[in-house]
């Protein structure tokens, strides 16, 4: 159901409603479709309002700082810690906490980007009153409708009609909602850009990036609990980059979190084992727990290339623009970057790793 009548000519301030994930990746994947809102309206101001589990999310700050946005608040909706028994929060309190947190910003329009749930729908169709709004939203299901003032069809229908394998892609998602608004992705890629923190750590670290060097940055990452079964192993990763090594020498700079810094270490000290057995003697660096994810913008940037598991810094460098290398333990569809810089593979066989890197450096070079 759409009705361009009430749609304003020129949004000025424009809320974003998310509630799904805080992880990196999927807050970033967002980001195409921010970009294709500021073409549309150049001068409207940004707002996110995220719907989280609990408060402190690393990437709060970090999505804080996204050129594209004005603004981002965060509202937790479940009582307890993330490893302890949590509740959700009542809607009243939910709302409560809206209007306290938005109170002082001006909101002309109001898009909910999620299909499922009642949450966000009740938070977009009551702060869509209180600011005598205009609400965009999904038609997921017959009522859902109602509580948007104009609505794309279901998820399934956007599907069909742009000829897309289901499950879309985690970026694709959100043009789901923007189909109200007749706004198309059109390729639009997600984005990021190095900020003022990125930049200071590109100077204070500038001596070990030495221009006349090839760079790679390699994100092991996945060592929480619920990301290890996506986790490269590590014999089969160490072989992996060593043929790369063997087409041509490399710094090597590993990224992660400080839990990710033995893993990292481990790995050092298996390809510089299997680079000795050739007569080659490596330069590493373990950045793991020394980098903010502001910080994590700078030294990905330096990369000639990033090679990467499906994890936050994997989308960094893609948002970035950085030649991309991810390794994907099984098919995963709808986490993969259709770009020419970005290359997926799937449990990929050494020469054949090896190739996609050289193709991505060439890339790169030309």
């Amino acid at each position: 159901m759409q009705n361009k009548s009430i749609i304003p000519t020129e949004p000025s301030n424009i809320l974003l409603i998310k509630s799904h994930s805080m992880g990196i990746g999927d807050l970033l994947r967002s980001s195409a479709a921010w970009s294709v809102l500021k073409d549309r309206w150049p001068q409207a101001k940004l707002h996110l309002l995220m719907l989280s589990k609990h408060a402190g999310y690393a990437s709060e700050t970090f999505i804080r700082d996204h050129h594209l946005l004005t603004s981002a608040t965060f509202i937790t909706v479940k009582t307890g810690e993330p490893n302890q028994l949590q509740k959700s929060l009542p809607l009243t309190s939910i709302l409560r906490a809206a209007d306290q947190q938005l109170a002082s910003t001006v909101i002309d329009m109001v898009i909910d980007f999620e299909p499922y749930g009642i949450k966000t729908s009740a938070l977009a169709r009551h702060i869509a009153r209180r600011k005598k709004a205009v609400s965009v939203g999904i038609a997921q299901f017959p009522l859902r409708r109602y509580f948007y003032d104009t609505a794309a069809p279901s998820v399934r229908h956007y599907t069909a009609q742009h000829r897309l394998n289901a499950p879309i892609d985690y970026t694709e998602r959100d043009f789901v909602a923007l189909a109200a608004l007749q706004l198309e992705r059109h390729g639009t890629r997600i984005e990021l850009r190095v900020g003022a923190q990125g930049l200071a750590w590109q100077q204070q670290h500038a001596a070990k990036f030495d221009a006349a060097a090839r760079h790679v940055v390699l994100n092991i990452g996945c060592g929480t609990l619920d990301a290890l079964p996506r986790r490269p192993p590590l014999h089969s990763l160490v072989a992996a980059m060593v043929a790369v090594y063997q087409r041509g020498a490399f710094t090597l700079h590993l990224t992660g979190a400080p839990f990710e810094k033995d893993v990292n270490e481990e790995f050092v000290q298996l390809f510089s084992q299997a680079l000795a057995a050739l007569g080659r003697q490596p330069t590493t660096y373990n950045w793991a727990g020394q980098c903010t994810l502001n910080e994590l913008t700078g030294l990905i940037a330096l990369a000639d290339i990033m090679v990467s598991s499906d994890s936050g810094p994997y989308h960094m460098a893609v948002a970035l623009g950085v030649p991309t290398l991810c390794w994907f333990n099984f098919d995963t569809p709808e986490a993969r970057h259709l770009h020419s810089n970005v290359v997926a593979q799937t449990m990929p066989q050494p020469e054949l790793f090896a190739d996609a890197a050289m193709q991505l450096l060439a890339r790169n070079s030309a």
